[in-house]
């Protein structure tokens, strides 16, 4: 895992202002494959029971979109394992519902499968099988399709909303089509296809949806106009999205001060990787996990000047999985050298 730097835009100048952004950068988690687990894998108990709603969708000429509906009841779900022919390429956390199934090869056809995992490690049985053909691959196509026009939308009660757009062009062939919200891909479908429908989302909220178009070789095409949608009210509008057990600190090094904060990211349907931190009521900084985000105890420390007894305000946010940002944490009040 490393970490590289980018200027905060500042309002007046001084050292917060300069404060360089830290991004971690992590590698995708590469999982060795295993042989497909049989009645010895589980460990006792009641099961899992096996992923509903599966779809695979070819992404590009080397990828395929896999995704799944969150397993309702039963057992607490650790993980989801993913197999390609029965072999697992892929875990991800209980609370995650699609993935990039990548590194494959073009012109092949390719059989998914989902099981889950429960937190006293028993694996519950697999899903149906869903097929996913790859394009063939083209050489040298740095052309990207055109834009999806005319993107339209109505919501579906307080979780979901129907999308449809206008089919792109490409010389090659339009591959797949990624739903954006926020600027986070939270769906994909088909090259086939111009409309879907999009779940998961939370009850009276306020998203803004793009749609753009990938080929075989995978350019991206520029994003659609904007659908701009409201779920239905509900009992949980809003709830649960702030970071809680916030803390904030501040210690000294080499005569620099730098703020010490710690948090449980919100437990929401997914994995939250990117915060803001906002200082003194102004965004100050962006933290974004690479590799395996915490799902537990967070922590991050960043330089906030030279100067003793600065009082500041700090709180965070997070970017939850559909794309939106969650409400603030708690404001701490903190001085460095105090």
């Amino acid at each position: 895992m490393g970490y590289r730097y980018r200027p905060i835009p500042s309002r007046g100048g001084g050292p917060l202002r300069r404060a360089l952004t830290p991004v971690i950068c992590g590698a995708a988690l590469l999982l060795t494959s295993c042989a497909w687990g049989g009645p010895g894998d589980d460990t006792g108990g009641r099961l899992p029971a096996a992923p509903m709603g599966v779809t695979a969708v070819a992404g590009s000429a080397t990828s395929v979109h896999v995704m799944w509906n969150r397993t309702p009841d039963g057992p607490e779900i650790a993980t989801y394992e993913v197999y390609r022919d029965h072999t697992r390429v892929k875990e991800v956390p209980g609370s995650e519902h699609m993935v990039d199934v990548t590194r494959l090869t073009p012109d092949t056809s390719y059989a998914f499968t989902v099981r889950a995992r429960n937190t006293d490690g028993a694996l519950g049985p697999a899903s149906r099988t869903v097929r996913a053909s790859t394009p063939a691959a083209v050489a040298a196509d740095e052309r990207a399709p055109t834009r999806p026009g005319h993107p339209t939308g109505k919501v579906l009660g307080s979780r979901a909303v129907q999308l449809s757009w206008e089919r792109s062009t490409d010389d090659r062939g339009v591959t797949s089509y990624d739903i954006q919200q926020g600027g986070s891909k939270i769906h994909s479908v088909g090259g086939g296809q111009t409309a879907t429908v999009v779940t998961g989302l939370r009850p009276g909220t306020r998203y803004s949806f793009t749609v753009r178009a990938r080929d075989a070789a995978g350019n991206l095409s520029p994003a659609s106009g904007t659908v701009r949608l409201t779920t239905a009210p509900g009992s949980d509008d809003a709830k649960g999205t702030a970071p809680t057990g916030f803390r904030a600190t501040t210690h000294r090094t080499d005569g620099a001060y730098y703020l010490d904060l710690s948090w449980v990211p919100p437990d929401v349907d997914g994995v939250v990787t990117e915060y803001q931190i906002h200082l003194d009521g102004q965004p100050a900084t962006s933290l974004v996990w690479g590799g395996t985000a915490p799902r537990a105890t967070a922590t991050h420390s960043f330089y906030v000047g030279r100067e003793t007894g600065v009082t500041h305000r700090v709180r965070i946010r997070a970017k939850l999985p559909d794309g939106t940002w969650g409400g603030f944490s708690a404001e701490r009040t903190v001085t460095t050298g105090g």
